[in-house]
């Protein structure tokens, strides 16, 4: 066991573990139906068995990982219902944060997102899946507080993660990064009906490319 967990509380250490069990989870290093073995991931992460085991119930909560039995925990396997479900929130609530934004985002917060699209752009051109995947979270993100509603930002906290993990399948990064600027355009524009119209054609969109990753062109066919 490292020095820093004597020092550190437990409460924090266990945070720090889910933080880095969930990101390689989103990030591919721990794949679907990879098992997690307590004493392996304390080893390497140079903590105890008890912030491990923690974590492991968080992650069973956030749905990222399943009891396969009393014995066995494993990265969950996505399926068509998963990835239909979360797609079903994403177009109920970020639509219509889309369309709030346009009414309501400031001179800042439309600067705050233009930097967010650059970042994007120079993830995209260097083919960084990982740097994609986190910039482009946070500028939904942006556009979800940019809506300026705390129940709206609420609703959707417990599942970002998840959006995260499933999202990142989308590979087809020159044409999220288009979409995006379409969305921040028409979110500038002030039009809240625009706003809404490109949101609902993005999540639509990132639907079917996240599909077509996960299950194959037939099962993305289906949707249209």
């Amino acid at each position: 066991m490292s020095s820093s967990t004597k020092t550190e509380p437990l409460g924090a250490v266990r945070e720090r573990v889910l933080a880095t069990l969930r990101q390689d989870i989103i990030a591919g290093r721990l794949r679907p139906g990879d098992r997690l073995v307590e004493r392996e991931l304390a080893e390497r992460l140079g903590v105890s068995r008890v912030p491990v085991r923690e974590a492991i119930r968080a992650l069973v909560a956030e749905g990222f990982v399943q009891f396969e039995s009393a014995r066995r925990t494993v990265v969950r396997r996505l399926t068509p219902a998963d990835v239909k479900e979360l797609f079903e929130l994403r177009e109920a609530l970020e639509v219509y944060a889309a369309g709030l934004a346009a009414s309501r985002a400031t001179p800042d917060d439309l600067a705050e997102v233009e930097g967010l699209l650059d970042q994007a752009a120079a993830a995209t051109a260097a083919g960084d899946a990982e740097a994609i995947t986190d910039v482009n979270s946070r500028l939904h993100d942006r556009i979800v507080a940019m809506a300026g509603n705390t129940l709206l930002i609420e609703a959707l906290e417990p599942v970002a993660g998840r959006l995260r993990w499933m999202t990142r399948r989308n590979e087809e990064w020159p044409q999220l990064l288009v979409e995006h600027r379409e969305l921040y355009e028409a979110i500038a524009s002030g039009d809240p009906n625009r706003a809404r119209a490109h949101a609902l054609t993005h999540v639509r969109t990132n639907h079917r490319s996240t599909v077509r990753q996960l299950f194959g062109e037939a099962a993305a066919e289906e949707l249209s």
